[in-house]
């Protein structure tokens, strides 16, 4: 069984039954001494939402550790990126190469489609979402 993906973060928010995580996402170049100077580093906050049973037992600024199946994160990969260059690829082949339209229209096709591609997927983000699982722990 694969292992989690795990990050350190503080609570910034309870409710019944979900509890809103804070962590601190750092690029590969965050440790590096020289980061400073350098501009290149980057360092993003980002929030994530966990639904737990349990919320009760967190209280704001509590510190825990937030993790989530490795899977998970190759199926949102997968969703976001591969199912949109996948849908730009054949919207540009067939509109170009089977329909013979020319390449402006053919690129305001692929365009279309892949906006098409994303709005489907943020139609059925619910149920999405519902696949997704996160843990939660106190440290």
């Amino acid at each position: 069984m694969a292992k989690e993906i795990q990050h350190i973060g503080t609570v910034a928010e309870v409710s019944a039954k979900q509890v809103v995580v804070r962590i601190t996402s750092r690029s590969a170049c965050g440790s590096c001494a020289a980061r400073s100077a350098c501009g290149l580093a980057e360092a993003q906050e980002k929030l994530i939402e966990v639904r737990t049973a349990d919320a009760a037992r967190y209280a704001v600024g509590d510190e825990v550790t937030v993790g989530v199946k490795p899977y998970i994160g190759a199926k949102a990969v997968g969703l976001a990126y591969v199912g949109a260059l996948v849908v730009l690829i054949l919207a540009l082949v067939l509109s170009v190469g089977v329909f013979g339209v020319s390449e402006g229209v053919g690129v305001l096709i692929t365009l279309a489609a892949v906006a098409l591609y994303y709005g489907v997927l943020w139609l059925v983000k619910d149920k999405i979402e519902h696949t997704i699982q996160f843990t939660i722990n106190k440290n």
